[in-house]
């Protein structure tokens, strides 16, 4: 029993460790990356690998933690603000069971709400970057990310916008309106009071990642869609990139390579 117990954890771990990102929908579009404005990358890599249970991210010159369906980069620059305010309130993962994380987080000094009745926690990271976890007992790994949660003015017209630009399938999840795109769900929450754009935030911009992205841009400025920075290859890098911000002001990059 304790061998295959001992079994059971090394294939999860090894399986968390080779996480990818999802194959993407028939946009070439699926979930990328969060980027983080972040003052102590080292208390950020501490919490995300020993509190939330992440892996650690170190390629193409760029620095972070992954699981699947993400990968959370780091950017050292002092936000100037938490997530709750801004477009994006929080970011969320699911996990086999919520109680191993409650003693993990009250040790590291981390606030987090009581387990609600739907086997949710929310935890307050550093920078004010808001974690939810929700238990899904039929999670066939350790941590994999699940959605972006927006707050903005208007639900229905960012679900409209994300299926049309980036092929999010519509749906709901709980009350909400909400989107699909392969790695997570894009949920969209109607803000009860003003909120500002991500940029300078401790969540500064979500990203997808995007088969062959120079296309993709080329469709998404035809369709009217003004980009901050246009297509941008990085060959010796073999990956390329661009900038946009929402009608709502939740900036995103486009990368392709980024795995």
């Amino acid at each position: 029993m304790k061998l295959n117990r001992t079994l059971l954890l090394l294939t999860a771990a090894a399986g968390l460790a080779n996480a990818q990102l999802a194959a993407p929908n028939a946009r070439g579009v699926a979930s990328g990356h969060m980027h983080l404005n972040v003052t102590d990358p080292a208390v950020q890599k501490k919490f995300w690998t020993e509190v939330i249970g992440a892996q650690v991210y170190d390629e193409k010159g760029l620095t972070g933690v992954r699981a699947p369906g993400v990968i959370v980069l780091f950017r050292t620059a002092k936000p100037t603000g938490g997530s709750i305010g801004s477009t994006v309130n929080h970011i969320g993962f699911t996990v086999p069971n919520v109680d191993p994380y409650l003693g993990k987080v009250e040790s590291a000094g981390y606030t987090h709400t009581p387990v609600n009745a739907n086997r949710q926690i929310f935890v307050d990271g550093p920078d004010g970057l808001r974690v939810e976890l929700s238990e899904n007992k039929n999670e066939s790994v350790p941590l994999r990310f699940h959605h972006v949660h927006f707050n903005i003015p208007d639900p229905k017209a960012a679900q409209t916008w994300y299926a049309e630009k980036f092929g999010a399938t519509i749906t709901t999840r709980a009350k909400w309106d909400a989107g699909d795109v392969p790695g997570a769900n894009l949920t969209y929450a109607a803000a009860e009071g003003a909120v500002t754009p991500t940029v300078g935030r401790a969540l500064d911009h979500i990203g997808f990642e995007v088969k062959n992205l120079e296309a993709f841009c080329k469709k998404l400025a035809e369709s009217g869609v003004k980009f901050e920075t246009p297509y941008h290859p990085m060959p010796q890098m073999k990956l390329a990139w661009a900038f946009l911000t929402d009608p709502w002001g939740t900036r995103i990059e486009l990368t392709e390579g980024l795995e």
